[in-house]
């Protein structure tokens, strides 16, 4: 449980201090897009009221208290099967992916009323139209893993 949770508070922590760097020091939220590696990585602003990719977003204040209630409710459920059932390192590993990326797009919604969106990448003459950022990297890793290295034959048990 307590790899959950440093890595939970490393994502966290990583999320919230690089998507303040983007949106306040670099003031992304003016500028709206900086060519880093163009095409493969630019950083551009987005602000996004509902879930991945922008689906259902519909700006209205009782679906973002929404979003933040089911981001919780997830992440306490998560914990909590953890718990009942201790999966291999790897699983407490994406558990803590999964609980530390959900609780930065949480802050980011109640801070802002939006999650910070900035990474945009294209390759190969395809123009990526959406911007994500380090909490939904950290979800998708956690959730994939999740699947992956818990349940039967999830690998080997953490002492």
């Amino acid at each position: 449980m307590r790899l959950m949770g440093w890595v939970a508070a490393a994502v966290f922590a990583i999320d919230q201090a690089l998507k303040y760097y983007v949106v306040h020091g670099l003031a992304l939220a003016e500028v709206r897009a900086i060519d880093v590696w163009p095409p493969y990585l630019t950083l551009r602003m987005a602000w996004n009221t509902g879930i991945n990719f922008g689906l259902f977003a519909g700006g209205a204040e009782a679906a973002r208290w929404g979003l933040i209630g089911i981001a919780l409710a997830i992440s306490v459920a998560v914990a909590v099967w953890i718990r009942r059932d201790p999966p291999g390192r790897a699983g407490f590993v994406s558990a803590g992916l999964l609980i530390g990326g959900a609780l930065g797009n949480v802050v980011d919604r109640v801070v802002y009323g939006a999650v910070a969106d900035f990474l945009n990448m294209s390759c190969c003459g395809i123009d990526n139209p959406f911007s994500f950022n380090v909490a939904d990297i950290a979800i998708f890793a956690g959730a994939l893993g999740l699947v992956v290295f818990t349940g039967e034959g999830g690998g080997e048990k953490a002492p």
